[in-house]
Parts: structure tokens; C-alpha cells; sequence
């Protein structure tokens, strides 16, 4: 990655847990249709294993109920993972979602799984399972970097803004991928099934860059604008309270970088996705705006499902 001018960016946050993709007072949108209409498994739906255990932000009937009703309302069914990842805990399940898992330090920087739960996940995989890794902007990268390498997935670990292909309601870390802007590629994740099925516009909402060589596929493909800043944390005690500043810097460019890869895995599959909000559906706490798979104009419902049909091989 190449050296690329953009200013520094200062944001400060209490326990770096409230900042991850779902700022701390947002609301669940509990007007948000999480229907599906024709259901892609009508009986007996595949076994979803939802992570909960390695002090993940986004959790199953939490900040991610609409994600899981959504995909319940599809037919698959959902379970919450509150132990160690094992083999023998993923066996009965075909997909592992994992959403912002963080490290227990004040950071939350520190590995999130141990060296024997990535080698479990990595084999149950390679086996046939299906993973849907959900990263984000800083700490949740550091945090599951050892997980993401063992599938070949570099993760930029910080933030990333495009100052172009931004949506200007918000600021540069909110990305646009369109056909029109080239973030969209000819992935049968943006294809779907059908016509009905496919992805025009996709938001996200401030995360980070991702990177496997090919066979993986990116289909939120970053432009050559994108620019990655690297995390500076510091930490600051007030009574029982921990400040976490970030600062961020030194932007570099990314180029073949995106916010979202598939890939075949051994007989499996694997996504991974560079931010979190996207598959959410949130009312920010000040003003009400619809945050993920309810903001108006983007598909990042349709992109949720398909993602799901791709882990499930129906697409």
C-alpha cells in the first residue's frame, strides 16, 4: 500500500465497545419489515450458530435481531454460541455468524479467539461448514486478525474512507458501492437468484479494508480513492471510567482492497465483511436516521439475504 495524503481524524469513545458499529443509545428499528415473503427454506432450514461469546458488540436478539428475524422469517434457524469454539459445538450447525467479536483488554484489542478455536473454525470450514465473519473500524480487526489469516484475509485494522464515493448525508467513512461506481462486481452475492434478487446500491457505515488474493472474490470492491488510516489508541482512567482516544492516521492507499470477500474454503465457504451497520437496522439516538438495512435507496437488505443463500449454496 502506497502513501496517500488525507487529514487526521480524532474521535474519542467510553469503553471502545460502544463505538463498534452501534454507537451507544441507538435504537433497534423496530419498524423495520423483516418479513420474507417466500421464504428460501420453508421447512427444516439450515442450523445458524450465532457468536456470543468473545464479547461480541452485535449480538443475536440485541443490535442484530432484525438481521436474525430476518433470516428466521427465511427459514433458517438460529442459535446463540455462548461457549469456546470447538469442532464438536459447530458439527450440528452449517453456518458460524461472528459479529465485532473484541479482546477482554481495556482496548478490546487483544485476540478474540484463541489459537485452538481459529484452528477449530479453520477445519470445521475446510470440512463444509460456512463462516460469515463480521469485522469493523477499529478494535475489531486486531481482535480477529489471528481468525481472519487463518483463511488468508488481511484486515487493514483501522478505518477507511472514500471521499468520493461516499454518501454526503453522512461523512467519507460511509461508502456507496454501486454497478455505476464499480463497488459492485458480477458476484452471484450481487446477482442473486434472479433479477428480483439483485443488489444496486450498498451502504456502509464506517469500518475497515479487507484483502484475500484470488479465488477470493470481492464483490464491495473499495475504489482507487479508498485510503485506509491506521488506529492510534491511547487510554485514560477517569474514577471508574476508561477513556479510549483513537487517533487516526498515516492514510494509504488500497488498492484490490474491499468491505466485502467471498471465498471457497476446503469444501466450505467463507464471507467476510469489513464493517458491521450494514446488516443492521438502526435509528440513530439523535436524530432518528435509519442506520443499516433500513436506510432508504440501498439494498443492504437484499445484500443480507444473499449473502445467506450464498453461505447455504443456494445461489
Amino acid at each position: 500500500m502506497q502513501k496517500n495524503l488525507s487529514t487526521t481524524a480524532l474521535v474519542s469513545i467510553w469503553l471502545a465497545i460502544a463505538a463498534i458499529g452501534c454507537s451507544s443509545g441507538d435504537k433497534v428499528d423496530s419498524s423495520f419489515d423483516t418479513r420474507v415473503e417466500s421464504p428460501a427454506y420453508p421447512d427444516n432450514g439450515p442450523r445458524v450458530l450465532f457468536d456470543e461469546a468473545h464479547h461480541n458488540v452485535h449480538r443475536a436478539r440485541k443490535s442484530y435481531r432484525p438481521f436474525v428475524e430476518m433470516i428466521e422469517s427465511d427459514g433458517y434457524r438460529v442459535a446463540r454460541g455462548t461457549k469456546d469454539v470447538t469442532q464438536e459445538t459447530l458439527a450440528p450447525y452449517a453456518v458460524f455468524v461472528i459479529a465485532a467479536a473484541l479482546g477482554d483488554n481495556e482496548r478490546n484489542d487483544d485476540p478474540a479467539f484463541e489459537p485452538a478455536e481459529c484452528d477449530a473454525i479453520r477445519d470445521w470450514v475446510s470440512a463444509g461448514g460456512a463462516l460469515l465473519l463480521i469485522t469493523d473500524h477499529y478494535p475489531t480487526g486486531h481482535a480477529v486478525e489471528a481468525l481472519a489469516a487463518r483463511f488468508g484475509v488481511e484486515l487493514s485494522k483501522g478505518v477507511v474512507e472514500d471521499s468520493v464515493n461516499c454518501d454526503r448525508d453522512f461523512d467519507e467513512t460511509h461508502i456507496v458501492f454501486s454497478r455505476e461506481n464499480g463497488g459492485l462486481t458480477a458476484h452471484p452475492i450481487v446477482n442473486g437468484r434472479s433479477s428480483s434478487e439483485a443488489v444496486g446500491r450498498v451502504l456502509t457505515l464506517t469500518g475497515q479494508a479487507i484483502y484475500a488474493p484470488p479465488p477470493a472474490g470481492a464483490f464491495l470492491a473499495l475504489s482507487g480513492i479508498a485510503v485506509a488510516k491506521s488506529a492510534l489508541p491511547t487510554v485514560e482512567r477517569k474514577g471508574g471510567d476508561v477513556l479510549v482516544s483513537i487517533e487516526y492516521v498515516d492514510p494509504v492507499s488500497v488498492p484490490g482492497w474491499s468491505q466485502g470477500l467471498a471465498m471457497e474454503f476446503g469444501k466450505g465457504r467463507v464471507v467476510v465483511l469489513g464493517e458491521a451497520a450494514m446488516l443492521s437496522a438502526r435509528l440513530h439516538r439523535y436524530d432518528k436516521r435509519p442506520i443499516g438495512m433500513n436506510t432508504p435507496g440501498y439494498d443492504n437488505r437484499q445484500l443480507a439475504l444473499n449473502i445467506m443463500h450464498w453461505l447455504t449454496r443456494l445461489i
